[in-house]
């Protein structure tokens, strides 16, 4: 009895092959060996046509675990070329992380979400009453700049509910997962959430990449790295980034001006939220997210408006504005102190990127609620799909794991994490001031054994 032969012989490229796909158009990956044409479908997937064409090229076997659940292997089959890599292989440390992956899938932790969306939504509509019952019917100027303050923290915890309806569905389907994400970021904070996603889907895959994730692209106010004296290009926004005497000017005093800028830092969402909705890029329900906007810039001038002068609605808003600065500066704290490189992201060693870019806040279990998940950054970004109650369960196996491929695992305390950002931040302000002096190829690891 002979065997059944296949109707059609596979064929196998090598990896040089690959890479050559790599642009809009003509965008190859590979997942588990096999490789899909996702050319006509970087204009259609979810996460936007950005992290499709960074990654373009390459095995995305892990990112492509990472940001998908296991429905949607089943899409791939619609994208097979009917090639194969040759000469497949697995990292350990990339064999090691599909492990506990499955070991975390198994056990239920990417589906136990229940983190209580609806008591912190009932928490923040309380919030929101009481701000606006002091806005309305007290006459103390004290009271006015507390319901500023206060609104202030109703746009913080609000941004922990987009990020997380972003990375994963919290209702229990997806129009209301949307419904959520309209509400908690366009309607209450003014920040569209799909420009939101738009950003932080390309932060995720390019980690600390100075030319690819827009998380670090912050001139002519911030660097973090000497590489940015040479104007390099981002290839998020598809502009130069010019280091001339003006951004010097400003990076030269970064780390004075790194707080006071943290508490507009909002200023800067808006404008890119507004941006984005009427550019003529591709924007899921753009009508819903600019009448969500809408909303916003209705009811909050109005609710200042009821203030009885100028002075009282400029407190109003500066106290509104610098307590949300607090998760502005969570934001960077977490990157801004790790390492970086320059060029495109490259998932054959996600693993090792992600941990080596980011660092994790040592906290007590209940000020987890001050942080949002974002102190544990490193299992975050390895896992972004798990719910924020379940990174303190895993965060001693990633760390374990970390130890056993000599990878870096930076968990420090709050203020320390401030410390190391206002070193980077210092380090690289008194090199740009003085640009003829030799520059250290790695300010984040001097900052990191600076003392003092």
């Amino acid at each position: 009895m002979t065997e059944t032969q296949p109707l059609v012989k596979p064929t196998y490229i090598s990896l040089q092959e690959l890479q050559k796909h790599n642009k809009r158009g003509d965008a190859w990956i590979a997942i588990d060996g096999k490789i899909y044409d996702v050319s006509k479908w970087a204009n259609y997937h979810p996460g936007g046509e950005v992290p499709l064409l960074n990654l373009a090229g390459h095995d995305v076997t892990d990112a492509f675990l990472a940001f998908h659940p296991p429905s949607a292997y089943k899409h791939l089959d619609a994208f097979f070329t009917g090639n194969y890599l040759r000469d497949y292989t697995v990292s350990e440390v990339s064999r090691d992380y599909r492990s506990l992956f499955s070991e975390l899938t198994k056990l239920g932790l990417f589906e136990d979400k229940g983190h209580g969306v609806l008591i912190l939504l009932s928490l923040i509509v309380v919030m929101f009453c009481i701000s606006v019952y002091g806005v309305l019917f007290s006459d103390n100027m004290v009271v006015h700049v507390l319901s500023g303050g206060l609104m202030g923290f109703l746009w913080i915890q609000s941004g922990w509910l987009g990020h997380d309806s972003g990375h994963y569905q919290i209702m229990v389907n997806r129009k209301w997962n949307r419904f959520v994400q309209i509400l908690s970021g366009n309607v209450l904070a003014g920040i569209s959430i799909g420009w939101w996603k738009w950003n932080h889907n390309a932060h995720h895959l390019a980690c600390n990449s100075l030319d690819f994730d827009p998380d670090l692209q912050h001139l002519p106010f911030f660097v973090v790295s000497s590489k940015f004296f040479v104007s390099l290009t981002s290839c998020f926004y598809g502009r130069k980034m010019n280091f001339d005497s003006f951004a010097r000017f400003l990076v030269s005093y970064q780390h004075w001006s790194y707080y006071p800028v943290m508490c507009f830092a909002r200023l800067n969402l808006f404008a890119q939220s507004f941006f984005l909705l009427l550019s003529n890029r591709k924007v899921p329900n753009r009508k819903m997210e600019l009448l969500g906007l809408l909303a916003f810039w209705i009811w909050y001038p109005l609710l200042v408006s009821f203030l009885p002068n100028w002075r009282e609605r400029a407190l109003f808003v500066m106290a509104s504005f610098a307590v949300t600065g607090i998760q502005h500066v969570q934001f960077t704290l977490n990157h801004f102190s790790a390492s970086v490189y320059v060029g495109p992201p490259t998932a054959h060693d996600w693993f090792e990127k992600q941990a080596s870019g980011t660092l994790d806040v040592k906290c007590s279990s209940w000020m987890d609620w001050f942080h949002g998940g974002l102190q544990f950054q490193v299992e975050h970004h390895l896992f972004p799909r798990l719910p924020r109650r379940n990174l303190r369960k895993i965060a001693p196996l990633v760390k374990d794991l970390c130890k056993k491929h000599n990878l870096p695992y930076t968990c420090v305390s709050f203020w320390k994490a401030n410390v190391l950002t206002v070193q980077t931040l210092r380090n690289a302000a008194l090199q740009a001031r003085d640009l003829t002096k030799p520059v250290p190829r790695n300010l984040v690891w001097e900052a990191v054994n600076t003392h003092g």
